[in-house]
C-alpha cells in the first residue's frame, strides 16, 4: 500500500506562484539604453522559459519528497511472548521394533510412529520456538530453538538409528535440552522426551539431569513408547512377548514429577497422537499477537530527482550566460 504520511504538505505546492502574483515587485534598477538588441537574445528567451519549467519541476520534487511518500508492505504476524519447548528423541537400536500398530492395522518400527505423530505436532506449534535433541550413545544439538518449525520437522524426518550408537544416554539428552535454555529468557521452557529403554550411557544420571532441570525452571514431559504384547514367531510355535521389558517407567515417571511434568505410557500410535494432543492442553500454544507492516521511506527518490534537476539547471545558466 501506498501512502503520503503529511498530505498538509501538497499545501506548499502554489506557494511559488502565490509568492510570484502578490508579492511586492522588487524595485526596478536604472534603465540601460542599447544601440541595438543582442543576436541572441531570442535564444535566452527560449532558455529562461526552460529554466521556468526545470524550478517548477524541482518544486514539485521537493514537495512530494516533503509528503513523506511511504509503501507499506504485507503484514506480518509477530507473537511478543513465546514458549520454547525441545524435542528429545530416543534414536537407540530398540526404537527399530516394530511393534506400533496403526489404525489401518498396519506395523511400524517406533521411530517412524514418533516421526508421524511428532511432524502434527510440530505443524500445530505456531509461535512457540522449537529444538531437537538425539540421543543414543550420547546426546547432541541437532536443531537449536528456532521459530522456524519446517526445518524442525525436515530434521526430524531425516534422523535415521544407528546414527550415534544403540545404547540410550536419557540423562544425557536432558542434560543437553536443559543447558540449551541457559540463554532462554521464554517464560515457559519445556522437554518433550520420548523413550523405550532404560539409561544405560551418558555422562549424567537420568535424576541428576531431571534436578538440574527443576532448577531451572524447566518442565519435563515424558513419554514411554512401545506396546505391551508382540506376537514372536519361534522355531516351533508363536509366543507372546512384551517388547517394552526394558522400559524404566519408574524413572520416567519419576523425571516428570521432579519438574512439574507428567509421564505418558503409549502402546501404538493412536496413544501416541492423543499425548500429544494432552501435552498440548497443558502447554497451550501461545495466541497472543501483535501485527505490523514493513515500510520502507520513498523521500530519497524525489529528492534526488529535485538535486539533479538543479544541477541541470545551474548547468543550463552558466552555459547561457
Amino acid at each position: 500500500m501506498f501512502e503520503f504520511a503529511w498530505l498538509w504538505a501538497w499545501l506548499l505546492l502554489p506557494l511559488p506562484y502565490l509568492v510570484y502574483r502578490f508579492a511586492r515587485p522588487v524595485q526596478q534598477q536604472a534603465v540601460v539604453t542599447l544601440p541595438q538588441l543582442p543576436d541572441n537574445i531570442g535564444q535566452q528567451q527560449r532558455g529562461s522559459k526552460l529554466g521556468l519549467i526545470l524550478m517548477s519541476l524541482v518544486w514539485v520534487a521537493l514537495v512530494t519528497a516533503t509528503a513523506r511518500p511511504i509503501w507499506y508492505g504485507d503484514p506480518i504476524e509477530i507473537n511478543p511472548e513465546h514458549r520454547d519447548m525441545l524435542l528429545a528423541v530416543d534414536l537407540s537400536g530398540s526404537m527399530s521394533i516394530e511393534d506400533m500398530v496403526t489404525p489401518s492395522g498396519e506395523t511400524i518400527d517406533r521411530l517412524q510412529a514418533v516421526k508421524n505423530v511428532l511432524t502434527d505436532f510440530i505443524k500445530e506449534r505456531k509461535g512457540d520456538r522449537l529444538g531437537l535433541v538425539l540421543f543414543a550413545n550420547h546426546a547432541y544439538l541437532q536443531t537449536p530453538l528456532t521459530f522456524d518449525r519446517h526445518t524442525v520437522e525436515q530434521q526430524l524426518n531425516r534422523t535415521v538409528l544407528g546414527l550415534i550408537g544403540q545404547a540410550t544416554a536419557i540423562g544425557e539428552g536432558l542434560g543437553v535440552a536443559t543447558k540449551t535454555f541457559i540463554d532462554s529468557e521464554a517464560p515457559q521452557r519445556v522437554i518433550v522426551l520420548l523413550s523405550d529403554g532404560a539409561n544405560t550411557a551418558g555422562v549424567i544420571e537420568p535424576l541428576e539431569a531431571a534436578k538440574l532441570a527443576a532448577e531451572s525452571g524447566v518442565t519435563i514431559y515424558t513419554v514411554g513408547v512401545g506396546a505391551e504384547e508382540m506376537m514372536q514367531q519361534g522355531f516351533f510355535s508363536t509366543r507372546v512377548v512384551n517388547p517394552s521389558q526394558d522400559l524404566d517407567e519408574k524413572m520416567l515417571t519419576k523425571i516428570a514429577e521432579m519438574t512439574g511434568g507428567q509421564y505418558f505410557r503409549a502402546r501404538n500410535p493412536e496413544e501416541l497422537s492423543q499425548i500429544y494432543q494432552l501435552i498440548d492442553q497443558m502447554e497451550p500454544i501461545n495466541t497472543a499477537q501483535q501485527t505490523w507492516r514493513p515500510r520502507d521511506e520513498l523521500f530519497r527518490y524525489p529528492l534526488a530527482i529535485a538535486l539533479l534537476l538543479s544541477f541541470v539547471l545551474l548547468i543550463l545558466r552558466r552555459t547561457r550566460g
